[in-house]
């Protein structure tokens, strides 16, 4: 056992222990707060001055498939040959050692999920992995945790600089409607036992009709995020909306729909007309009305590095402290389904969590360790 003594202990669900402990065993947390019985045999590290949070986790990601520093050759992220993609998986092309996953660990990102780019109006299977590891099949926590959908300017530019569908926002829609009805007939046919050869593209589909994985879909403007929604309701699917950059101006309409959204990466330049509006009101006006939302950074359009201060600055423009930590940690981990796992410093959770010299928002702290499953992953 090991056990970190005498920290200010942040655990992701809205309690802040003040000369707190943390004790970890084989991986996991075996208990946090005051007055903890220690065994004989553990491992004591004297915390004084410092903070301990969860380890951080950013929901949208294309750690991996689009790699920091590599050019044309780590561009992995968009099979832009066709418009809908749903065969291809994100985790065919993770490249764990990229220099981004060091750049989360270092900064106290333990778990993201990595999706393929937004080219395409469906883009193929994303994951949700830790952010430690050289084989990516033991990093993972889901596989898969999403189909990724994309409306508005980027299938646009994509397909209409080739001369070929889709070109509007219409024809984006058709053909999300287009694939989904094909899906619909596709699982008709299996579960009467009349397909006679298998389509990779309709089988990984086939578990976002049946709610078993969320579509989520890069939505920056309030029309396309409202067309994300209705699309979501005519095929009965699960959905979160990622961006969500115009989300404050029909934040109501989000809040009764349900759904959970990602914001970010808001501190980018506004380099297309879909981020006029792009600020931190947006995180601050979902909050308000009660819904769900995580903060991203959308790696590499902002660098990982980068998570907690596109957070404090949420805080600085208006957004409660514990709001930001949750959309870190907890309501991160909820938004790509598990919460069971990390996300906050509770008793069984995987021991995932960081040491800070100062509030992980303030301008001057530093991330002293990282440590995944109980292992140190990363020390100063």
């Amino acid at each position: 056992m090991k056990a970190f003594i005498n920290a200010t202990v942040i655990d992701g669900i809205g309690n802040t222990f003040k000369q707190g402990t943390i004790l970890l065993d084989k991986g996991k947390i075996i208990a946090v707060g005051h007055h903890i019985d220690l065994p004989s045999t553990t491992e004591i590290v004297d915390c004084k001055g410092l903070y301990i949070t969860p380890g951080l986790i950013d929901v949208h990601t294309h750690l991996g498939v689009h790699e920091a520093g590599v050019g044309a050759e780590g561009r992995d992220f968009n099979e832009t040959s066709e418009p809908t993609t749903p065969h291809i998986r994100a985790l065919d092309g993770i490249n764990p050692l990229e220099l981004g996953f060091h750049d989360a660990r270092s900064s106290g990102v333990t778990t993201v999920q990595v999706m393929p780019g937004s080219a395409n109006v469906i883009g193929g299977e994303m994951v949700v992995l830790k952010t430690h590891g050289h084989i990516v099949d033991d990093m993972l926590l889901r596989s898969p945790s999403g189909m990724k959908g994309a409306y508005g300017e980027n299938p646009k530019r994509v397909y209409g600089d080739k001369k070929v569908s889709p070109i509007t926002r219409m024809g984006v829609a058709a053909i999300m409607r287009q694939t989904f009805m094909k899906a619909q007939d596709y699982l008709r046919k299996k579960e009467a036992g009349e397909v006679k050869e298998r389509d990779l593209r309709m089988e990984q589909l086939l578990p976002v009709l049946k709610r078993d994985i969320p579509l989520r879909t890069h939505a920056h403007r309030a029309d396309d995020i409202l067309t994300s929604l209705r699309i979501a309701k005519e095929f009965n699917i699960d959905l979160t909306i990622e961006h969500c950059t115009e989300g404050h101006l029909i934040a109501e309409k989000i809040a009764e729909s349900g759904v959970m959204v990602s914001v970010g990466p808001t501190m980018s330049t506004r380099s297309k007309v879909e981020l006029a509006d792009k600020g931190y009101h947006t995180l601050v006006e979902l909050d308000r009305v009660g819904v769900p939302f995580s903060i991203t950074t959308d790696h590499p359009v902002i660098g990982i590095e980068y998570l907690t201060t596109a957070a404090a600055r949420s805080v600085k423009y208006g957004l409660s402290e514990q709001s930001a930590i949750k959309a870190l940690t907890s309501q991160a981990a909820r938004h790509i389904g598990v919460g069971n796992r990390v996300g906050s410093l509770e008793k069984g959770k995987d021991a995932d969590i960081v040491l800070w010299t100062r509030h992980p928002f303030d301008a001057y702290t530093h991330v002293v360790e990282t440590v995944v499953n109980g292992e140190t992953v990363y020390r100063q």
